[in-house]
């Protein structure tokens, strides 16, 4: 039996499945198992699965579509390890990462971890710029991965791990927006020990074209507040930063109309922010594509977060939930 099994839910992604693979066959820590769950891919990652089954001792399921959560239930249920360790298909995992959490698990005292995530020198111009945005104290990423942030760290499941007994006692994933983070406080809930592991971190590609990024920050907005309705403790001041943000930037824009002054605090703002995005990513591309990203990510957020407060809290309408939630099966 495995010490770790690796679930991972495919759809339409071979290629990025068969990057993960690959990084996944370089490991130095081999005691682990590679579960893929295709969920009724169009174009199926099959070929590599079958090209890695021996350097990452993959099993290949084949199933019919049914969303993250569900694939990722069906990978548990079908899991052999003690420790059950959950990626996205468009990361890539340093070679001594297993190595890494191994030693943390041997030292004990938790029962789910989490790691953060980085850009690979290899990644897109527009790739590192939205990582950057996604992980900038700047833009509230920089709550993430980090020990002390303004938000008490939550494992989300482009690197994530639990002990077997923690899923036989939390049960599987929820059909829902923000399914990893629900599935952490529940986790929090049931008195299981979280931890952050720093050293434990992973590549991750994320989006690749604006458009596509700008969704997905909305739907993060969208799912903090079903979050809230379900555990009314884990909405934070931190959450409501960048509905401010966007507030804030609508008014001085149209203060601005009265003198210029007022897009002072813009400016500074955008200054120092591309003053970080060039430091910390040695690319003037990138910290001139920043900006973007970072306002796609702020107000995508905000305008995700204000639509479904308005709609959900004040006037009590669910909406047709099922019906989006069928559209959006995967990011």
């Amino acid at each position: 039996m495995p010490f770790f099994s690796i679930i991972i839910p495919v759809y339409n992604r071979p290629d990025e499945t068969g990057e993960l693979l690959e990084s996944l066959s370089r490991q130095s820590e081999k005691d682990f198992e590679t579960i893929i769950i295709e969920d009724g891919s169009a174009l199926p990652c099959r070929e590599a699965a079958e090209r890695y089954a021996g350097p990452a001792n993959v099993r290949y399921f084949f199933k019919e579509n049914g969303g993250r959560s569900e694939a990722r239930n069906y990978g548990m249920e079908r899991a052999t390890g003690e420790w059950l360790v959950f990626f996205d298909s468009d990361c890539i995992i340093p070679p001594d990462y297993f190595k890494t959490v191994k030693r943390h698990v041997e030292q004990g005292g938790f029962d789910c971890y989490g790691g953060p995530d980085a850009a690979d020198k290899t990644f897109s111009t527009l790739q590192k710029a939205i990582n950057y945005s996604m992980t900038s104290f700047f833009t509230t990423g920089g709550i993430r991965g980090r020990k002390n942030g303004m938000e008490k760290f939550l494992p989300r499941t482009f690197n994530m791990g639990f002990r077997r007994g923690v899923y036989e006692k939390t049960g599987g994933f929820r059909d829902m927006f923000g399914e990893d983070i629900d599935m952490s406080l529940r986790i929090r809930e049931n008195g299981f020990r979280t931890v952050l592991i720093t050293d434990a971190f992973v590549f991750h590609k994320r989006r690749n074209t604006l458009g596509s990024f700008s969704r997905q920050m909305i739907i993060f907005g969208r799912s903090r507040i079903e979050l809230y309705l379900l555990h009314p403790d884990s909405l934070k001041t931190v959450h409501l930063l960048p509905a401010v943000f966007m507030c804030g930037s609508i008014l001085l824009l149209l203060l601005a109309l009265l003198s210029p002054w007022f897009l002072l605090p813009l400016a500074l703002y955008y200054s120092a922010l591309i003053c970080e995005a060039a430091v910390k990513n040695r690319s003037a591309k990138v910290a001139l594509l920043a900006p973007v990203t970072a306002t796609i990510q702020l107000w995508g957020y905000a305008c995700g977060f204000i639509r479904a407060f308005a709609m959900e809290v004040v006037l009590k309408r669910k909406g047709d939930k099922e019906a989006e939630m069928k559209r959006l099966k995967f990011k």
